[in-house]
């Protein structure tokens, strides 16, 4: 599919371009008006904000896309794929591992200084949970071609003709799992700051790799 037609930078330059047009904003420098950084559901921090925490809020709300005017999160999501993108590119299954758990970590840190600053629990702009957990989703890929073939997956299987609906799949059931929120889902958005944040998705994303195993284990990664 898309993988045979453009190359891996060309596939991510495009899904980052859709983003930016789709959902970004421009973020409100020190001084400016900050109407605009909240959606209809958040409070107003103040007139205006630092540089240094304007950044954080920037990172926090997906570089832009958790600012989309709808569905923040699916947002934010396909930012996530560029991320899982990034961790495939390293080539090393424990490079793909560490990325991620250094992902989540400063998730946790970014998001809770973002609802400190937005002065709300777990705001909806804020997507960098999503970004961050979506790599999870596609773990099982990465453990089975690392373990059976001493190598990852390249970035364009996300694309190719043969793996490409899996990629859609994975997306699909993260946002689900995300929305829906089954225990122990929803009950750990109850844990403070940017723990609670973060832990939703991670046990989203968590719920999407144990249903990979059932169905990818064998046959994603063979064909």
């Amino acid at each position: 599919m898309l993988a045979e037609l453009f190359g891996v930078w060309e596939i991510a330059l495009m899904l980052a371009v859709i983003v930016i047009l789709l959902a970004a904003r421009p973020l409100p420098g020190p001084g400016q008006d900050m109407t605009s950084l909240r959606s209809d559901h958040e409070p107003l921090p103040r007139p205006s904000l630092p540089f240094n925490e304007a950044v954080i809020l920037w990172v926090a709300q997906g570089f832009g896309s958790g600012r989309a005017p709808f569905a923040p999160g699916t947002f934010g999501s396909l930012v996530g794929l560029l991320w899982v993108m990034a961790l495939l590119m390293t080539g090393s299954f424990w490079g793909y591992v560490f990325g991620t758990a250094w992902g989540l970590t400063l998730s946790v840190l970014i998001c809770g200084s973002a609802e400190r600053i937005l002065r709300q629990h777990d705001p909806s702009s804020v997507v960098l949970d999503e970004i961050a957990a979506m790599p999870i989703c596609f773990l099982p890929w990465a453990a089975v071609a690392w373990f059976r073939f001493d190598a990852l997956p390249t970035a364009s299987i996300l694309f190719d003709a043969k793996h490409w609906y899996w990629t859609v799949i994975l997306f699909a059931l993260f946002r689900l799992f995300d929305v829906a929120k089954p225990w122990p889902v929803r009950q750990s958005q109850r844990l403070p700051g940017g723990w609670g944040v973060t832990a939703d998705d991670v046990l989203a994303a968590t719920y999407v790799a144990l249903l990979s195993l059932r169905f990818l284990f064998s046959r994603a990664m063979t064909g």
